[in-house]
């Protein structure tokens, strides 16, 4: 079985995240979208169709027999069953959303219509902590029903039921106080939460991550593998790499791959009149009304904040741009901006050097795809 996640026509709806990886390799909950995919289809082989300047490091990988999946659909064991029962020709959809067609080519077909529960389609950027707490339910749930976890040490508190948190084999809690009435609580694979920290659930605190001395977290929150963060975080999604290690609030955001939130950063998720905000929307290129009243920050791959950085109420940073100064940055910063208040260019060469002196601290470096993404996104 051969899965291609297809980016549609939402590529840039997710932007900055996008910028640097399709809409299938997008995390929330415990997974990213792909890995999901691979957890109800374990045979399959599963690539992406997205922008090609993304294809050196996400490739689209053709059979003669596909199955083209609407990358922004969140799957069950439900939906990835009828994805996998379709044949030749046949389109899938699901409470009149497209789900999957079957075919050598993406052309469409006969449409099967179907009504499910609980379908869940990202379909902008805030969904992605809008929507967190139900994708982490649904992870949370397969996870205990695949997995063995282990006991909690005596010398934490919890309140609320075991049955809501799982804790994989290598990680460490001591000293913290974990709340699972409001939502399921994932501590992965040699993530550690250290004393003091205080966790209302639900959060999904993935391989590696830790939780630093005295952290207060509020659900629906995914700490993604080997982040540190500290300090007051409130439904956040964190990306792989990324850390906010000290004290400073961050609320309804999410924060890209390889970030550094410098200490005491704070970000507004509400404006003082209490109405929707707008935010810079990459398909226009102009700020847009949205729905929404609550929004912090949305952070490119590889950027990074000054201390005592202040982040405006949905505020959009984009890729490898390193804020800093007094008073408030703009409210959208471009890629390879240095400073962020008068669009000074971050030099290519030296964002490559600081991009590659974080991830050798983590043994890695940029590969020559990653470097070829950023050269595209400069222009």
């Amino acid at each position: 079985m051969n899965i291609i996640l297809h980016d549609l026509d939402a590529h840039l709806s997710f932007a900055p995240l996008t910028l640097t990886r399709p809409v299938g390799n997008l995390r929330m909950g415990i997974f990213t979208n792909d890995e999901r995919w691979k957890n109800y289809c374990p045979t399959a082989d599963i690539s992406f169709k997205s922008e090609e300047y993304l294809e050196g490091k996400f490739p689209c990988k053709l059979q003669s027999d596909n199955l083209w999946v609407n990358a922004a659909v969140i799957p069950t064991k439900e939906i990835a069953q009828q994805v996998q029962d379709l044949k030749s020709g046949q389109s899938l959809y699901l409470n009149n959303e497209f789900v999957a067609y079957r075919g050598s080519e993406y052309v469409g077909g006969s449409r099967i219509d179907r009504e499910v529960e609980n379908l869940i389609v990202v379909k902008q950027r805030w969904d992605l902590f809008g929507m967190n707490e139900q994708v982490l339910r649904i992870d949370f749930d397969w996870v205990k029903s695949n997995r063995n976890g282990i006991q909690l040490d005596t010398s934490n508190q919890l309140i609320g039921s075991s049955d809501q948190l799982f804790i994989e084999e290598g990680a460490r809690i001591q000293g913290a106080m974990l709340n699972t009435i409001t939502g399921p609580i994932y501590v992965g694979n040699h993530a550690e939460i250290m004393e003091g920290s205080i966790v209302r659930g639900g959060l999904a605190l993935c391989e590696h991550a830790l939780l630093k001395l005295g952290s207060k977290v509020y659900g629906a929150t995914t700490i993604g593998p080997f982040c540190k963060v500290g300090g007051e975080v409130s439904n956040v999604v964190f990306y792989a790499y990324s850390n906010k290690g000290h004290d400073g609030f961050l609320g309804n955001s999410v924060i890209g791959e390889w970030c550094n939130l410098g200490a005491d950063t704070n970000t507004s998720n509400l404006k003082n009149n209490y109405g929707y905000v707008s935010t810079y929307d990459y398909r226009t290129g102009e700020f847009e009304k949205t729905d929404v009243q609550f929004m912090g920050l949305m952070m490119g791959d590889h950027s990074k904040s000054g201390i005592n950085t202040m982040f405006n109420t949905a505020s959009v940073v984009g890729v490898s741009s390193t804020i800093f100064g007094a008073g408030f940055p703009p409210k959208f910063i471009p890629n390879f901006s240095w400073g962020g208040f008068d669009n000074e260019e971050f030099q290519f060469e030296l964002a490559l050097v600081a991009a590659n002196n974080m991830m050798a601290r983590r043994g890695l470096q940029l590969t020559k795809e990653e470097v070829a993404i950023l050269t595209h996104l400069l222009g």
